[in-house]
């Protein structure tokens, strides 16, 4: 078993050099001096700057698990809590239900893998990820035996030699991996191991990950800030913003049923779109009214409105741009830009005073619209988003 519990897990960094109160307020500078600009992403209490605020987590044994959000959400900080490599300063920590706050790094049973690589420069492929077993005093033997199964895994086997310069960017991210997975540890631990790829190498290795996590019995946790690698890795998703989790499930119950507007827009690419809208009930019917035009909402959608009390009020309409279709007497647009894709072309346009996406298959069109021209759109009410403009949560959850 590896199961991994985070329970009301926070991260404090004490303010240095002066009180944290001052700090918060933002006290008037010097004489003739402006007074520094509060980062929008900290939040400053009397103990210190929050990164990570209240997370709690369930993880299953030899679940994968993906932390994602934008740069500064605390996901990284999260995971290095979790390796010992920074300090909790709230909340409990737990593997196989053993209490790990103030257990030493080295005797969590985890392994690590960088976004760096962090591999030995003077030490050849093979040295590199025996060099933790051998710290063990492992026998020769055991030590070979556990190096080559995993190279053998990660394709890597004819590079054992080499040393790291020798190497692409893609195989010495296999060698930090296999220097990893050695080791068969409890909880494998993964921070951005693909941001230094290109594109293509990219796609490689999200495969090479899904087939090395059928293969070894361990527990994952990802982070990333890509949501692509997010969607296509995780069993769950975990979506942080500003030190907060802002939702967790599954790939797709965070892409069908976002949380609030911050997950809406996170998830999915191209972006989704956003128009300021009325949600009308009546009749025991729930419509969204865009540009004059009411679409009826899904009777799941309805039915959710309703165990919630939702009445008629101005919101954030959500609709993903592959969910926006052509039609006739629909809503007014103006096209900006129109991008081929091949099977699709991607329409920028903007309506009723916002800028939108329209993901159109080039089998239902027969003439691409050029820039300046009116087209008119609609959509099903099954994919319609509605969003409190007050507190921006899913006003179906």
């Amino acid at each position: 078993m590896s199961t991994v519990q985070l329970k009301n897990i926070k991260k404090v960094y004490p303010v240095s050099g002066g009180d944290a109160r001052e700090s918060k307020k933002n006290k008037k500078a010097k004489k003739g001096e402006e007074a520094p600009q509060r980062k929008s992403n900290l939040q400053i209490t009397d103990e210190g700057v929050v990164a990570v605020q209240e997370f709690s987590l369930d993880i299953a044994d030899k679940e994968f698990i993906v932390l994602v959000g934008p740069s500064g959400c605390g996901k990284s900080t999260t995971l290095r809590m979790v390796a010992g490599l920074e300090e909790i300063s709230g909340g409990e920590l737990y593997i196989d239900g053993e209490l790990m706050n103030h257990v030493a790094p080295k005797d969590r049973d985890i392994a690590m893998v960088f976004q760096n690589y962090a591999l030995y420069p003077h030490m050849t492929v093979y040295k590199n990820m025996a060099f933790s077993l051998s710290l063990k005093h492992l026998p020769k033997e055991e030590i070979d035996k556990k190096v080559r199964e995993a190279a053998e895994i990660l394709d890597i086997t004819e590079y054992l030699n080499r040393k790291p310069k020798a190497l692409s960017g893609g195989q010495r991210q296999r060698v930090a991996i296999g220097r990893a997975i050695v080791r068969a540890p409890k909880v494998m631990l993964m921070d951005e191991p693909l941001s230094n790829l290109d594109a293509k190498l990219r796609n490689e290795m999200r495969a090479e990950i899904i087939k090395l996590r059928k293969r070894i019995d361990t527990t994952f946790i990802y982070v990333t800030h890509d949501q692509t690698e997010a969607m296509t890795l995780g069993d769950r998703i975990v979506v942080m913003k500003d030190g907060f989790i802002q939702q967790i499930g599954t790939p797709q119950e965070v892409f069908n049923h976002p949380a609030n507007l911050f997950v809406a827009g996170f998830i999915g690419m191209p972006v989704m779109n956003f128009f300021d809208a009325e949600l009308v009930a009546e009749n025991g019917k729930y419509f969204v009214d865009l540009g004059g035009i009411r679409t009826e909402l899904s009777p799941e959608k309805e039915a959710r409105l309703k165990a919630n009390n939702v009445v008629s009020q101005p919101i954030t309409l959500g609709v993903r741009p592959e969910h926006v279709d052509l039609k006739d007497g629909g809503i007014a647009a103006t096209v900006d830009v129109s991008e081929m894709m091949g099977s699709s072309v991607h329409l920028h346009l903007t309506a009723e005073g916002r800028s939108m996406i329209m993901i159109v298959p080039t089998v239902d069109m027969k003439d691409i619209p050029s820039m300046g021209q009116t087209v008119r759109f609609g959509f099903n009410g099954a994919v319609a988003h509605v969003f409190s403009k007050e507190t921006e949560k899913n006003l179906e959850f």
